[in-house]
């Protein structure tokens, strides 16, 4: 069983994770300014990522340069995973290639302290994307707990490049932000990616 196999009945059944719809998780974070070269970036990248309306373009186009970003903003002091292999508990069913993973940790030979995971959408439908989200989530989280990494919370997104849906584990519960944040305010989803780095 693979990450994208998991159904929300999984996560609560398997896991004994409650998962819950708030309103405010993300809201009161404020948005962060763009570099004069992400913003051009993206003007010149999300139309056409979306004309060409393929995962790997939005994904290329969209969603790596905003990880880019986000490392740059730490300075260099995180890492960012694409398409790698991060198989935790193969038994549980927790394994699988990640669309993208970003440590805690600058070493960027191999992960460690995993906290944020990003799913990219299938077909546009980011609901679909939430429990292959979730499940990689409580995966980044038992490799955390095993390697005694202290990290509070792990964290994820959904996205389809053009809209993002954001989520938060903590303890036995993933809270699911409500609101839907659009590529076209960008300053808000990089300062919601800043904001879980800075309190994971």
């Amino acid at each position: 069983m693979a990450y994208s196999h998991f159904t929300l009945s999984d996560i609560r059944g398997k896991f004994h994770v409650e998962v819950e719809l708030a309103t405010d998780v993300f809201a009161a974070v404020p948005p962060q300014d763009l570099s004069p070269f992400l913003a051009e970036t993206l003007r010149e990248n999300v139309p056409l990522a979306l004309a060409i309306s393929t995962e790997k373009a939005r994904s290329e186009c969209i969603v790596a340069p905003i990880l880019i970003e986000l490392r740059k903003l730490r300075r260099h002091q995180i890492s960012v995973f694409s398409g790698v292999e991060f198989t935790v508990a193969p038994e549980e069913g927790l394994s699988g290639v990640c669309d993208f993973l970003v440590s805690r940790s600058p070493q960027q030979l191999l992960i460690e302290a995993p906290i944020i995971v990003v799913v990219e959408a299938k077909n546009d439908n980011l609901k679909a994307g939430l429990p292959q989200c979730m499940s990689t989530m409580i995966a980044a989280k038992l490799f955390n707990e095993r390697e005694q990494n202290t990290v509070q919370w792990v964290y994820g997104a959904v996205t389809t490049g053009s809209a993002w849906t954001f989520l938060k584990l903590a303890g036995h519960t993933v809270s699911v932000d409500a609101h839907e944040y659009s590529i076209e305010n960008p300053g808000k989803i990089l300062g919601i990616l800043l904001h879980m780095v800075n309190h994971a």
